[in-house]
């Protein structure tokens, strides 16, 4: 086999990219990663999930900290800038990026730097001129945020979700446009600075796929703490000055601050691909369709990660790399994620879940009971002083069969995953495992039992 041929192409190197070609070879295929980048580790590693975590971890440390009553007490305050923030984050990136290139190069898979674009069904150009051949292909390409033609990024004081990272200054005021999961997050962490927040909201409801009670935890949290949020609001145009930017709204209203953050919906990295001379075709937003293995219409050729849209996890990137690795393999054992996904917010407080929501099992008309475990009541909670949350469990009434878990507050997403190992269990799966089971005290993971006491007790009652 020639230095231009491969048992497989990925183009990628995000989770989503990482994840199929550690499969593959692994399994002895010869794999060749192309990314556009200098670096590898994709979105995820250096303007996405990594940096902005590391950010928020930094902000909330030292805002905690400072909030202590002996500091306040012993007159303790520190001036500091957005980038002593930003100071660790570097650091982090850089470990994370030497992590994952020496995880290609244990395993012999050949890191190409350069744009790919497809010349036929198992042919690739890398710039346009060296040409690359396999018998599969991966796409991971990501995505990136969706930038309306007629606002202005290039100012200084206008930001996506992806360029935020790079504000260089503490703003007395912020506006947000998009109140999703981005959106959430970074009004939550820069709030935590005591910068003002607008955020608008075009749907009635924040997160209106998590369970209702849910999203109204996390509305309520965000107000109590100064978040203005306004809903059902559209932009009618963003004007920046020297020192402001103010958005018109189609209601009529004008909201001015120092800086503006755009977090509403991203694009498909799918443009430079010329799938049309593969005859493949993404839809409006650049998202390709896939089955369950993720193959796309042409079947040699795999989807994964951002590039396929919901849930633009990285968690599930990764899983869905493993899925279509495992698939070209023809590993029929290994080709099905397990289980549900859950999801990962990292509101303040974190919000994470899992399975059904009550909306979605009242529709159905299948009949369960909550059971629920105020945070406020965990002597870990208190020792903690995160009492703000709760953990909630759905179940059948009859079978105590876990149909939903959902978490709001601290640790939310590390303690999501002891509700989804139950509910994948083949047997077992019910409400009485947690009633049975012995928890470390104090814990905040004592809520499962707690939770699954007060839903006992209500279909016993």
């Amino acid at each position: 086999m020639d230095s231009n041929t491969a048992d497989v192409i990925v183009i990628g190197s995000g989770p989503g990219g990482e994840g199929a070609a550690m499969q593959l070879a692994k399994s002895g295929k010869r794999v060749k990663l192309i990314e556009r980048f200098e670096q590898v580790g994709g979105g995820c590693t250096h303007w996405g999930t990594i940096p902005s975590k590391t950010l928020r971890f930094s902000i909330y440390q030292l805002t905690e900290v400072l909030s202590l009553p002996l500091m306040r007490a012993c007159g303790v305050s520190v001036n500091f800038s957005m980038a002593d923030l930003k100071s660790r984050t570097e650091s982090i990136v850089h470990q994370q990026e030497s992590l994952r290139r020496g995880f290609f190069d244990r395993n012999q898979v050949e890191v190409i730097h350069g744009e790919a674009s497809f010349v036929d069904e198992h042919t690739l150009a890398i710039d346009g001129d060296r040409r690359l051949q396999a018998d599969f292909i991966v796409l991971a390409t990501g995505s990136r945020p969706y930038r309306p033609e007629h606002i202005d990024f290039s100012h200084s004081r206008i930001f996506d979700s992806d360029s935020i990272l790079s504000l260089d200054f503490m703003p007395r005021s912020m506006t947000i446009y998009g109140a999703g999961v981005i959106g959430c997050e970074y009004a939550s962490m820069l709030r935590h600075l005591n910068i003002k927040i607008n955020l608008i909201n075009s749907r009635h409801r924040l997160l209106d796929f998590l369970d209702d009670e849910i999203s109204d935890a996390l509305s309520y949290n965000m107000r109590e703490n100064g978040i203005v949020i306004r809903h059902n609001e559209q932009y009618a145009s963003v004007q920046a000055g020297d020192d402001h930017v103010e958005l018109k709204l189609e209601s009529g209203k004008q909201i001015r601050s120092d800086v503006f953050l755009w977090a509403a919906g991203r694009t498909g990295n799918s443009d430079r691909l010329n799938l049309e001379r593969v005859g493949m075709t993404a839809d409006s937003r650049g998202y390709l369709k896939v089955n369950e293995f993720y193959q796309t219409d042409v079947p040699h050729i795999y989807a994964v990660g951002d590039l396929v849209g919901f849930p633009s996890l990285a968690s599930a990137a990764y899983t869905q790399g493993r899925v279509a690795a495992n698939h070209c393999l023809g590993d029929a054992d290994e080709n099905k994620c397990l289980g549900e996904v859950p999801s990962g917010i990292y509101t303040s407080p974190e919000i994470s879940s899992i399975g059904k929501t009550e909306r979605e099992l009242t529709a159905a008309c299948v009949p369960y009971e909550v059971g629920v475990a105020q945070f406020r009541h965990l002597a870990r909670a208190q020792i903690l002083g995160r009492q703000v949350g709760m953990l909630k469990i759905l179940f059948h009434r009859e079978t105590l069969e876990i149909l939903g878990i959902h978490c709001f507050g601290c640790n939310a997403a590390e303690i999501i995953h002891i509700g989804q190992a139950v509910m994948d269990r083949e047997v077992g799966n019910t409400l009485k495992y947690f009633m049975r089971t012995t928890f470390n005290y104090p814990t905040m993971a004592e809520a499962y039992r707690v939770a699954a006491l007060n839903g006992f007790n209500r279909v016993k009652c």
